[in-house]
């Protein structure tokens, strides 16, 4: 034998000797019996200008494709025309709401509206001087003896033509549907949920039915894609392939940071989440249930109070909540510098109606409404939900290897460890721990690079809760839960008991010199010094040493706030890193719910 074939030989059975010693390493590390890894199919890089980003809210739905400068904004809203004469016709409020009719609703108003009134005149001007006393009974004589005046005998708009009996109507056509049309209005998104009701229209099939045909009418009609180019290779990506992330996260990409407490003040609902290094913390994240509508709402029974002169105002007709609105968004602010009585005038124009000029004299009902937010026992809502916490994953039954398999496996081997240390067996160095916190925070930033569940995933899964989470936090995350789950907490509370919740005092210090506002529910004059305002106060002194300056950022890159989620969106489909995070079709036909547990840049 040659002396170049014993070295050879040699290698060998060191190289064997090495993966023995290896094997034994394994015996002793803890691993959950994983599910077999999802193969990576070779599938071609996706062109960023054939990708659709799609930001479907309560009320409005914005889509554009990913190269797009600014989205289609259209009505998240569907009339169906009935299949039978007899049908009844069947409508989903906008404004009334569950929980505004009870007994006690009148008397918890009037108890918000006075904690209004206390915060209003309790802080002084920015010139030092109080607030001007105001008559509200002045205003109400007033108003009461306006009488319209006739702009126009002809508004120039008419009810959506109906004459060829569409099937389905969507957006803009679906919202100005003559009432005496057989046709029945549906918003498939609700209070930021699936709109599954008992009435017509109201099951899931239904509700998905309406989702699938509004943005399909989108696609077609808004951006143009011909209903032939859907079955072709381009827009079959657009179909078939999608990507799936949180509305936070995109928030924060759409404004360009990095950290951020996210506040997204919707229509129906209102979100808070800290959002660190494109992460969203999970303990951190909130949804109140209450938006702009509900300050719209609130601002009609303040005007009626004092004598809103347009007195056939009714809330179940749907043009004139969309003149509230109007009204809403015209006159409130969140200026206290702004007080004492002032003359508005405001015109409604109506299908098939004359144009009316109104005359309306109010004070601090403009400044009482958007104050509800931070008041929300002001609205009137009795029964209902109004705060909800992260809860863990209750499972998916499509899903046989989620998280709670993985903890029943966790807890076997546990014990069989357990076992193995009163015979005699020690752990290996660095296991105490080190594995399970490396997993932990490798799933949390979205790390997707390991294609099997492994024990990086499989840690994070089985702890069910951040990593760096100590017996002490969870403790108080479980007590926050129960002191605040369920209340009607306020939107400067909110943000405060979501930055409390995060791990560490750095990244506390880092959501307090960060807070982005973005949704269409807080663009009110004044609304950034507001919250600022009202955040230094609140905010515990230990942290007013350590935050340099709280900012409140309203229009981030001068931008429309309620745009920001959906550029946000439009960035991240334009990052290389995203081709990894694509679900395609055959994927989840083949492993269904599984896929979101594995693509998603957070945990599911």
């Amino acid at each position: 034998m040659t002396q170049a074939e014993r070295e050879q030989e040699t290698e060998k059975e060191k190289e064997k000797e090495r993966e023995k010693e290896k094997e034994k390493e394994q015996r002793g590390v803890k691993r959950p019996i994983a599910p077999p890894a999802i193969p990576e199919p070779l599938q071609e890089q996706i062109q960023t200008n054939f990708v659709v980003v799609l930001h479907p809210g309560s009320q409005t739905l914005r889509i554009g494709r990913a190269t797009d400068t600014l989205p289609v904004t259209v009505p998240h809203v569907i009339a169906r025309r009935h299949k039978l004469p007899s049908q009844s016709r069947y409508e989903d409020s906008r404004l009334l709401r569950e929980g505004l009719n009870r007994p006690e609703s009148a008397e918890q108003r009037q108890n918000g509206l006075k904690m209004v009134d206390q915060a209003i005149w309790s802080k002084k001007m920015s010139n030092g001087a109080r607030r001007t006393p105001v008559s509200a009974e002045q205003a109400r004589v007033y108003n009461r003896q306006i009488r319209p005046a006739v702009l126009d005998s002809n508004s120039r708009l008419k009810w959506t033509n109906t004459a060829h009996q569409p099937e389905y109507l969507v957006g803009d056509e679906a919202l100005y549907v003559n009432p005496t049309d057989c046709y029945s209005i549906h918003w498939p998104i609700c209070w930021g949920q699936l709109n599954v009701h008992s009435g017509p229209g109201g099951s899931l099939t239904a509700v998905l039915a309406d989702l699938e045909t509004i943005w399909s009418h989108a696609i077609q009609k808004l951006l143009e894609i011909p209903l032939k180019d859907l079955k072709k290779g381009i827009v079959y990506i657009l179909l078939f392939s999608i990507v799936v992330h949180q509305e936070s996260v995109c928030a924060a990409f759409g404004s360009g940071l990095s950290s951020a407490c996210v506040i997204d003040v919707g229509d129906q609902k209102t979100s808070v989440c800290c959002v660190e290094d494109g992460v969203s913390h999970r303990n951190s994240r909130l949804c109140l249930a209450y938006g702009g509508s509900d300050v719209t709402l609130c601002f009609f029974w303040l005007m009626q109070r004092a004598g809103f002169p347009y007195r056939d105002c009714q809330l179940t007709n749907r043009v004139d909540c969309i003149l509230l609105q109007q009204l809403k968004e015209t006159f409130c602010h969140l200026d206290q510098d702004i007080c004492g009585l002032q003359d508005h005038e405001f015109r409604t124009r109506f299908p098939e109606s004359p144009v009316l000029l109104y005359q309306l004299r109010i004070g601090d009902e403009k400044l009482q409404a958007p104050m509800a937010l931070f008041y929300p026992a002001a609205f009137g809502i009795v029964g209902q939900k109004m705060t909800t916490l992260q809860h863990r994953s209750p499972g998916d039954p499509e899903d046989p290897h989620d998280e709670h398999y993985l903890l029943s496996t966790q807890s076997k081997q546990d014990q069989s460890s357990k076992a193995m240390e009163r015979k005699g067996f020690s752990k290996p160095p660095g296991f105490e721990g080190e594995s399970s916190s490396q997993g932990g925070d490798q799933m949390e930033r979205g790390n997707h690079g390991q294609e099997d569940l492994g024990h990086s995933q499989s840690d994070c899964l089985v702890g069910g809760t951040d990593p760096e989470e100590t017996p002490s936090v969870l403790l108080s995350r479980k007590s926050a839960m129960t002191q605040f789950e369920g209340k009607a907490l306020g939107l400067d509370k909110a943000i405060l008991h979501s930055i409390d919740c995060c791990a560490s005092d750095e990244t506390k210090r880092k959501m307090y010199s960060s807070i982005l506002v973005v949704g269409g529910g807080l663009l009110f004059h004044g609304a950034q010094e507001f919250l600022q305002h009202r955040i230094l106060n609140k905010m515990p002194p230990s942290f007013r040493r350590l935050v340099e300056n709280v900012e409140v950022i309203t229009r981030p890159k001068d931008m429309d706030p309620r745009l920001t989620a959906w550029k946000g969106g439009a960035v991240l489909a334009c990052l290389d890193t995203t081709q990894e995070l694509w679900i395609h079709q055959r994927e989840w036909i083949r492993f269904g719910a599984r896929m979101l547990r594995e693509r998603t840049a957070f945990v599911w």
